[in-house]
């Protein structure tokens, strides 16, 4: 499987955004969401992501989006103005191609030109494959959380990655 574009995500662009998240959310190993969310849910989301400071980026292949990346401020205080939340969703028909590595260093080549000093994941202590992808890339574990959500009854651990941007 080739390589994945990236662009800046339009409006346009939501139906398929929120069919990707939604796919994701009965694994219960991605989201903390546990029902689907609707394209009017997710507008206003989508209206806070700019170009310039917090983008939205769908990937695409054969003229298909297959995911997106998204940058969101991690605490909503100037002072955090350098540090940003990446999340990561791919459609299920794309993963285990290497997109998710590609979606990584793409978000991590971003980062200076968007003056993100800090990138963070927040990743659900169950989803090793999620945590072994960003610790391949040198995140550390800045953050424990155990027990933190309740999902179908079972109590889940969040752990924070972390990244310096040099």
């Amino acid at each position: 499987m080739n390589g994945a574009t990236y662009r800046i995500a339009q409006l346009e662009d939501l139906p398929r955004i929120v069919a990707i998240y939604n796919s994701t959310i009965a694994s219960r190993m991605v989201t903390a969401d546990t029902e689907e969310v609707s394209i009017e849910d997710r507008t206003p989301w989508f209206h806070e992501h700019t170009p310039t400071r917090r983008p939205l980026w769908v990937m695409e292949m054969n003229d298909e989006i297959c995911g997106w990346i998204s940058f969101q401020d991690f605490y909503g205080r100037p002072a955090y103005n350098g540090t940003v939340e990446v999340s990561i969703y791919i459609d299920e028909r794309f993963r285990g191609h290497g997109l998710g590595k590609q979606a990584i260093q793409f978000a991590l080549n971003a980062c200076p030109d968007l003056g993100v000093e800090t990138l963070l994941g927040f990743i659900f202590g169950h989803n090793a494959p999620s945590l072994a992808l960003f610790k391949h890339f040198g995140f550390s574990q800045w953050g424990f959380y155990p027990e933190i959500a309740e999902l179908d009854g079972v109590k889940r651990d969040l752990i924070i990655l972390g990244k310096k941007i040099n």
